[in-house]
C-alpha cells in the first residue's frame, strides 16, 4: 500500500490502532531478555541482571512470562521442563555445528554459497547472463547457472525470479526448482520456489512445465497450478499483478490479511506473527511497497482494525494485544 495513499485497502468499520508508534517498551525488553537467556552464551551476570529487572515491577514479570510462552510456542525457546544438562566436549561441538548449519540454511547462507546470483532479504536485484537473458531476483532469492553447449540451465535454489529469455532454439532455457522443471526457448515467465499454489506464471510466449508425469504447456496470461502437491493444471492468471514486485509493488485484490502478512514477511528479517485468526480472514485490496514493510504494517493497523505491536525489530505481532 503506497505511502501516498492512492491505493485503497478494503477495510471494515471501526479501526483499532496501537497507541503511539505501536511499541511496547516493557514487552520489548521482555523479548530481549527471553532471547538473551535462551542464548548458549548467556552468563551468570546476565541472569542476575535479569532477576533485578524482573523484580523491579510486577509488569516486568508478567510481560516476561507472556513473551517466554509466546516464543516457546514459536519454537524459539525450549520448554524448561524438557531442558537437559548442556552437552560438553565433542558432543557440544557437534550440537553447535548442527545448530549452525540449520541456522545457515534457514537464513539462506548455504544457498547463497552455492549460487551464482542472489538477493538479500528485502532487496530486489537484476542480472544479465552471458547469452543476453535477464533475471530479476525477488527478495531472498538464489540461483545457480548450469550452462552447457546444449542447454542453458538454471537452478532456482530459493525465492522467486522473473526470467526474460533470449531466443536460442538450439539451446533451450531450463529452470529447475523444487519438484519443477520449466523449459523455454524465448519467453518471459516467473517462478517461485516456496510451494506457492501457482509456482509458474507466463507473461509472454509459452513454457512447458513438468512436475510429475507429462508436462503441461503454459502460455501468456496463464499459470501452472499445483492440484495435489504434485500434478499440475493450467489456469488463467493476472500475471502483471503477480510480478508487480519487479516495479516495487505488491498488489492484492481481495486477499486474506493472513496472506498479505505472509507476503510482507518475505521482505523483512524476523517474523510477523498473526495472533487473531479471525482478523486474518479479513480481505485486503490495494498495493504495498515491498521495500517499506513498516509503512505497510502501519497502513494495515489504520485501516483493518488490527493492532500492530513491534516487540523487537525481528518480532511483530498482529491482531489482539498481548
Amino acid at each position: 500500500m503506497s505511502s501516498g495513499g492512492q491505493n485503497a485497502v478494503g477495510a471494515r468499520d471501526e479501526t483499532e490502532t496501537p497507541d503511539g508508534d505501536g511499541e511496547d517498551p516493557i514487552h520489548e525488553a521482555a523479548a530481549g531478555w527471553v532471547a538473551r537467556l535462551a542464548s548458549p552464551d548467556a552468563t551468570e551476570k546476565d541472569r542476575a541482571d535479569f532477576e533485578v529487572w524482573r523484580a523491579a515491577e510486577p509488569a516486568h514479570a508478567e510481560a516476561h512470562a507472556e513473551m517466554e510462552d509466546l516464543w516457546r510456542r514459536l519454537g524459539h525457546v525450549p520448554d524448561p521442563r524438557q531442558r537437559r544438562r548442556a552437552p560438553k566436549g565433542l558432543a557440544g561441538i557437534g550440537a553447535a555445528l548442527i545448530l549452525g548449519v540449520a541456522l545457515a540454511y534457514q537464513l539462506g547462507l548455504i544457498d547463497r554459497l552455492r549460487s551464482d546470483h542472489w538477493s538479500g532479504v528485502g532487496t530486489i536485484t537484476h542480472a544479465t547472463l552471458a547469452d543476453g537473458s535477464r533475471i530479476d531476483l525477488n527478495t531472498d532469492t538464489a540461483v545457480a547457472l548450469r550452462f552447457t553447449a546444449t542447454e542453458r540451465g538454471i537452478d532456482l535454489l530459493r525465492g522467486e525470479a522473473f526470467f526474460d529469455v533470449a531466443r536460442d532454439p538450439g539451446r533451450p532455457f531450463v529452470v529447475r526448482g523444487p519438484g519443477l522443471s520449466i523449459r523455454a526457448v524465448g519467453t518471459r515467465f516467473n517462478v517461485r520456489a516456496d510451494g506457492l499454489e501457482n509456482p509458474v506464471s507466463v507473461a509472454e510466449g509459452r513454457v512447458d512445465v513438468t512436475a510429475s508425469g507429462e508436462p503441461v504447456r503454459v502460455s501468456a496470461g496463464e499459470a501452472a497450478r499445483r492440484e495435489d502437491g504434485a500434478s499440475l493444471s493450467v489456469v488463467r492468471a493476472d500475471v502483471n499483478r503477480a510480478v508487480a514486485w519487479r516495479e516495487g509493488r505488491l498488489v492484492f485484490s481481495g486477499e486474506r490479511l493472513s496472506t498479505v502478512l505472509m507476503e510482507l514477511s518475505r521482505y523483512r528479517h524476523g517474523r510477523i506473527v498473526l495472533l487473531d485468526a479471525g482478523a486474518g480472514e479479513r480481505r485486503v485490496t490495494g498495493a504495498f511497497d515491498p521495500l517499506n514493510t513498516d509503512d505497510a504494517l502501519d497502513v494495515l493497523a489504520a485501516t483493518m482494525r488490527v493492532r500492530i505491536t513491534r516487540l523487537t525489530p525481528l518480532l511483530v505481532l498482529v491482531g489482539s494485544p498481548l
